[in-house]
């Protein structure tokens, strides 16, 4: 929960800052940003630097590759979408984890757990509205960074639970850092499509000139980043992650508040209800770790 709610405000942080930066410039700056917080924490704590590297490096690297995809999807139209149309979009990635969880980590689905999940759903698309005219289809890529934060839980519970959430952070971060200036050089020096740079000029500009606003708005977003990542890497190491993923939905309370808070938008009366329902998610989820907790007693 803790991990949701600084991660909300990151994200909103980065559609603010939109119209002053592009995709690549801000990934780049707030990457480097956590990587060299994340090498003064171990100097911090007088403790190796060895902690930072993975266990393993090819696994830890293949989970990087599905964030770095998730996050590219996320804030492809950051720009066009509303804060809380970009979260509903990506909190479709429940659907994906149960399919994972049955078929592939062979987890146990019982009758809360799936009515937690489908009561989240039915709120996610009560906002969301894909039947509406005016639905855009730029709504689907929100949706696809869902399926890719989807894999990257799938390698993280199965093949990266030893690993110190610091070092996968911290490779996540070197990716981050990667992607972003490959990124921006490619569409710096290959993209000409002028139209496609005015329709999506986030991720359709490479480099633009560096500001001390996008610094600023990158230093903030690294602090919450790395701390609501942390969060979320130890609590999915810990805990099924069907179980995790109806509770993950309150994510989208936060993007709420917090696109109240900065760019003054609220859902209509049917998006209210989908908060109802996304609500009712979040305690059918306490009501199963209350029945979890006694079993054990």
């Amino acid at each position: 929960m803790t991990g949701g709610f600084l991660l909300a405000f990151q994200d909103s942080l980065v559609k603010f800052a939109a119209d002053g930066t592009s995709f690549w410039q801000f990934q780049t700056l707030r990457s480097g940003c956590n990587f060299l917080l994340l090498i003064l924490v171990p100097l911090f704590l007088s403790i190796k630097l060895s902690v930072l590297k993975p266990m393993n490096i090819p696994k830890v690297a293949f989970r990087t590759v599905f964030l770095i995809l998730c996050m590219f999807c996320f804030f492809c139209a950051a720009p066009t979408l509303t804060f809380a149309q970009m979260a509903v979009g990506l909190y479709t990635y429940p659907i994906f984890v149960v399919i994972f969880a049955i078929f592939l980590l062979k987890e146990k689905i019982n009758y809360l757990k799936m009515s937690a999940l489908f009561s989240g759903i039915l709120g996610a698309g009560l906002v969301l509205k894909p039947w509406v005219a005016d639905f855009s289809k730029l709504q689907m890529l929100p949706v696809l960074a869902g399926f890719f934060y989807a894999c990257n839980l799938f390698v993280l519970r199965k093949y990266c639970a030893n690993e110190s959430p610091l070092a996968m952070t911290f490779a996540v971060a070197i990716g981050f850092m990667i992607s972003g200036l490959l990124g921006g050089y490619v569409v710096d020096n290959f993209v000409v499509d002028e139209a496609f740079r005015e329709n999506m000029p986030f991720i359709a500009t490479g480099w633009p000139d560096l500001t001390s606003f996008a610094i600023f708005i990158a230093i903030v977003a690294s602090l919450f980043n790395l701390s609501g990542n942390l969060c979320l890497v130890k609590a999915y190491q810990t805990s099924e992650s069907s179980f995790l993923a109806p509770l993950d939905y309150l994510y989208l309370i936060f993007a709420l508040f917090w696109g109240k808070v900065m760019f003054n938008t609220l859902p209509d009366l049917m998006g209210l209800l989908g908060i109802f329902f996304i609500l009712l998610s979040g305690v059918t989820v306490a009501i199963q770790a209350t029945k979890a907790g006694k079993n054990v007693t």
